[in-house]
């Protein structure tokens, strides 16, 4: 039982900073839930890395253009409030969006 407590404690300040936010801080209904669901933490996760990754691709032009899009999506996926099934449909469209700016950049052979 020790052991399974302390292995609880040790991982909780990981799980609890695995979003791309901290979850300590978390207010808004959206984050709540981002931060109690590991599905949704996990695509939170992978569409930070991919927004991060693809927005220093880019000129200052249109790194601004997708850091407006961005916002709009944060406002998109704050409407959805604690409901996991809308926030699941906001990330995997905001996925999509990032995956296809991707295929769109030509890249060497």
């Amino acid at each position: 039982m020790k052991r399974i407590l302390l292995t609880c404690l040790l991982l909780s300040p990981l799980a609890a900073g695995a979003a791309s936010f901290d979850c300590h801080k978390a207010k808004q209904a959206d984050e709540k839930a981002i931060c109690a669901h590991l599905t949704l933490n996990d695509k939170d996760v992978a569409m930070s890395t991919k927004y991060q990754f693809l927005k220093g691709l880019f000129a200052m032009g249109r790194r601004g253009e997708m850091q407006d899009e961005q916002r709009s999506w944060l406002k998109t996926r704050k409407q959805c409030g604690a409901d996991t099934a809308c926030l699941n449909r906001a990330y995997d469209t905001r996925l999509q969006q990032l995956d296809a700016i991707y295929a769109s950049i030509d890249k060497p052979l």
